[in-house]
């Protein structure tokens, strides 16, 4: 089946969200605000290394203080502003076969950003989908649709970014949301402080049920060195240090890699 020239793949069924149903037509048809699509290594994760199609969209409910992505919410203004169908269509350009949809806040627009789950992972070149939460939305529809819908089943993946004292914004993190994670999915605590460590290390052992757990260091305030022998001292035996690749090959500060 073809939407103005787009063909729309049978496996996206017609998408319920709320006490509305949505056709695979009226979701292409959607907008969201974009920053960037590019293709480069995964930086950081279980998916470390590999090659990835990045799709980054506008908008946060976070401010943290180490944020190393303010262009990707307000006061700034995104790129763009496309279609799902043009965001698939950017997306096929590319070879790599893990998207990673990032932010800002990726979740943050509801059904537009379900829709755009569905059909990115319609693709069929298309083996992950790995997307960077911030632990301050309600992942209970987005884990639903995972388990109703077998498009998402094997394929998204939810990497949740646990806020910590040192980013400001910990008091919104929701506490559920480790309920709805399953044993694919990733846990970040980004540690920038003694404190961030003690509290995650609670965190994790209070409420951490499914799911890779992976500490990643603000290096000017937390030396990688340091965590790796906070993770060994205190015998985080389950927990992966990740460094952010990307940071160590290109400037930190160099977007699009």
């Amino acid at each position: 089946m073809k939407s103005g020239g787009f063909t729309v793949n049978s496996a996206c069924p017609a998408l319920r969200w709320g006490n509305k149903t949505y056709t695979q037509n009226e979701m292409l048809e959607w907008e969201l605000p974009l920053v960037e699509i590019f293709e480069t290594i995964e930086g950081e994760g279980l998916k470390a290394g590999f090659p990835t199609i990045f799709v980054r969209l506008f908008h946060c409910n976070l401010r943290c203080k180490w944020c190393d992505t303010p262009y990707s919410y307000a006061p700034a203004k995104p790129e763009s502003v496309l279609s799902l169908k043009d965001i698939v269509t950017e997306v096929r350009k590319y070879r790599s076969r893990a998207v990673c949809l990032t932010g800002g806040e990726p979740l943050i627009h509801r059904e537009k950003s379900a829709g755009l789950i569905d059909h990115l992972a319609a693709l069929g070149n298309i083996e992950d989908i790995h997307i960077e939460t911030n632990g301050a939305i309600r992942l209970q529809p987005f884990a639903a649709l995972r388990r109703e819908r077998s498009v998402w089943r094997d394929k998204v993946r939810f990497v949740m970014d646990f806020k910590l004292p040192a980013s400001g914004e910990m008091e919104k993190m929701i506490l559920e949301n480790f309920s709805e994670l399953n044993e694919r999915d990733e846990i970040k605590f980004v540690i920038g402080s003694d404190e961030d460590f003690t509290v995650a290390a609670d965190i994790i052992r209070r409420y951490h049920q499914k799911g890779t757990v992976l500490m990643s260091p603000v290096w000017e305030t937390m030396p990688p060195r340091r965590l790796v022998e906070k993770v060994l001292q205190n015998g985080l035996s389950r927990v992966k240090v990740s460094l952010q690749l990307h940071k160590i090959i290109w400037d930190p500060n160099q977007r699009g890699v």
